[in-house]
């Protein structure tokens, strides 16, 4: 296969990320309520992140996995550079609930927006993939999707689980720490965790991108989906909650007294 396509995927997801980062802007000048203004943002972000990453698919299944991977690094990178405080991802506003940072109705209207840009956003990829300019995108607009979750329905929830609770747990040391190069280890440590979970439960770690991607798609019942995808994956990041702030865990990450420092150290700007 020629490189023509791939340079396809990266124009549709450079358009995407240019939209988006247009309607954030848009939103900043016009929205001047902080919380109306970050629902809008949250919905923003979801939709970029899953219109990204519907092309993304594209990649894997056309380019392999080390490419999608390398374009998943990439663009984390980005998202985390640009988002600001939106996160596209339910479980953060869960924790913020659990530990007392936001109420329910705040927890839910930012998860209901999440899912919003998350949703609508298929008809926008569904429309450039209609177009067909390049042979990876044939028949893939109307085509019925399947689901990527190759083991179990527990066994999936556990890998959504653990890899979500790794992902909240280097994100919170990395937070408390700011060593060098912070973002890039971040985005490095979550596509790893990807990759790792790829041919197991499709490695999604968030909720609304499960939701957006492959909701309803063959293989899966609803159960499953929200099994795997939903309490896997937030019970993941709640389990990171009480994991973060064990003494042990603690100990490991910022170094006891009687230690030079914490594991970040060397990452540190001198």
């Amino acid at each position: 296969m020629t490189f023509a396509p791939l340079v396809v995927s990266t124009l549709f997801i450079l358009l995407t990320s240019l939209l988006a980062h247009c309607a954030r802007k848009l939103t900043t000048k016009l929205i001047k309520d902080p919380f109306v203004k970050i629902l809008f943002e949250e919905a923003i972000a979801a939709a970029e992140l899953c219109g990204c990453c519907f092309e993304l698919i594209i990649i894997a299944d056309n380019f392999g996995v080390a490419t999608y991977a390398i374009f998943l690094f990439v663009l984390t990178i980005w998202w985390s550079l640009n988002w600001g405080d939106a996160t596209a991802c339910p479980y953060t506003h869960l924790e913020e609930y659990v530990e007392g940072k936001i109420d329910i109705r705040k927890m839910l209207l930012k998860t209901f927006a999440e899912l919003t840009g998350g949703l609508l956003v298929f008809k926008y990829v569904q429309m450039y993939w209609a177009l067909e300019i390049s042979d990876t995108h044939k028949d893939r607009a109307f085509e019925d999707c399947k689901a990527d979750l190759q083991v179990p329905m527990f066994y999936g929830a556990i890998v959504e689980g653990i890899a979500t609770c790794i992902c909240r747990l280097s994100s919170k040391s990395l937070g408390d720490l700011s060593p060098k190069f912070a973002t890039a280890i971040d985005s490095f440590i979550g596509t790893s965790l990807v990759v790792a979970a790829f041919d197991y439960s499709g490695g999604y770690f968030n909720p609304v991108l499960a939701t957006s991607l492959k909701y309803g798609c063959d293989g899966n019942t609803i159960i499953e989906h929200g099994v795997v995808y939903w309490v896997g994956a937030c019970a993941g990041a709640l389990l990171s909650i009480y994991l973060y702030k064990m003494p042990f865990v603690q100990k490991f990450i910022h170094g006891s007294s009687d230690t030079n420092g914490s594991i970040w150290d060397e990452s540190k700007e001198e």
